[in-house]
């Protein structure tokens, strides 16, 4: 595998966690608990896809063979599809949707801090832009899990459930092969594993405040990075992707 190839597999993936994600919240659009959630799930979502779609665009340029970042979007299959099967689960109810949100922010956070360090200028430019807006994300929904985890006993055990059924999923967000390998070596990314303590510790620490148990599960799953899903996200891509599978090439 070349440098240039680990770095179109790398932006794909991260983008597409950020679209796949961004598509979840998406689907709160007119359905918020409380309007002033309504809006804020749909400002997530537009900064998620407006992050997926710069990642894109980068690795598009690099591949430098005339795709768009509509081409990787809406005209690959599921199994080209390499985000984490975190993002992919389904909302289920407002708590789990924070709980979903929770986990992936609180990685996102340390993750693109280091990123803003990478020796790639372009990978820099674009984390420095996107940890302004992962800040707020992880502000937003370590607030909700607060609230919900300390709040009623019916909102405590709706969360909790929630944690524990999704907690199965974090150790993918933590997987690495040859693709962050080489790419470690150039100084591109940085060694995730290396943020496991501290996210550990973030995690359970707000946890600790939201009086909430962290129970680890044991991943068990195939590896949404090698492009292996869950069912869900072959029914979010026909939604995601309908429109231009119906009608390739379709402009507005």
């Amino acid at each position: 595998m070349t440098k240039q190839e680990a770095l179109i597999e790398y932006l794909l993936r991260k983008a597409d966690d950020s679209l796949v994600l961004g598509h979840r919240l998406s689907e709160w659009c007119g359905h918020g608990p409380i309007l002033e959630e309504d809006i804020a799930l749909s400002n997530l979502a537009l900064d998620l896809i407006g992050q997926a779609t710069e990642l894109y665009k980068y690795a598009a340029q690099v591949e430098n063979r005339g795709r768009t970042e509509d081409d990787f979007a809406y005209l690959r299959r599921e199994i080209e599809y390499k985000n984490v099967l975190l993002v992919e689960q389904t909302n289920g109810d407002f708590g789990k949707t924070i709980v979903r949100q929770f986990f992936f922010d609180q990685f996102e956070l340390l993750l693109y801090e280091e990123l803003t360090k990478s020796s790639d200028a372009q990978v820099a430019a674009i984390a420095a832009k996107t940890l302004m807006e992962i800040k707020y994300h992880a502000k937003h929904s370590a607030e909700w899990m607060i609230r919900l985890g300390d709040g009623t006993e019916e909102s405590h055990q709706r969360v909790q459930t929630s944690l524990d059924e999704l907690a199965r999923f974090v150790d993918e967000l933590f997987y690495m092969d040859e693709v962050d390998e080489l790419l470690i070596k150039e100084g591109i990314v940085p060694d995730v594993s290396k943020l496991r303590t501290a996210y550990d510790a973030n995690v359970k620490g707000i946890l600790d405040e939201a009086t909430l148990t962290w129970n680890k599960g044991s991943w068990k799953f195939g590896i949404g990075r090698k492009g292996t899903h869950t069912e869900h996200l072959g029914y979010l891509l026909t939604e995601l992707q309908y429109m231009q599978r119906t009608y390739p090439g379709l402009k507005w």
